[in-house]
């Protein structure tokens, strides 16, 4: 059985460093950069100045999932203050 995790280079400080990422993973780390206007090297090397005490790859992973959750969370707040602002004006 093929592993889900691939192994990809980035560069950082000038220096290729390998990180293990799913595919998952990687494309959300992407579309965080694209998002922010620069390269996922950039963002990794944000990641690694965070010093999480943990390997790269699963800082990743901790940083992407909280992104998520970042977002998601925003979502509903602003679900919530849209229904209550309709709530308010049919009252």
């Amino acid at each position: 059985m093929k592993s889900a995790i691939v192994k990809r280079s980035v560069s950082l400080a000038g220096h290729k460093t390998s990180i293990s990422l799913e595919d998952a993973f990687w494309n959300y780390l992407k579309e965080i950069a694209e998002g922010r206007g620069v390269s996922v090297s950039v963002v990794v090397a944000e990641i690694q100045a965070q010093d999480r005490q943990t390997n790269l790859s699963s800082a990743i992973r901790l940083f992407v999932l909280e992104h998520a959750r970042d977002r998601c969370e925003a979502a509903e707040r602003h679900i919530h203050h849209v229904n209550g602002a309709q709530l308010a004006a049919s009252a």
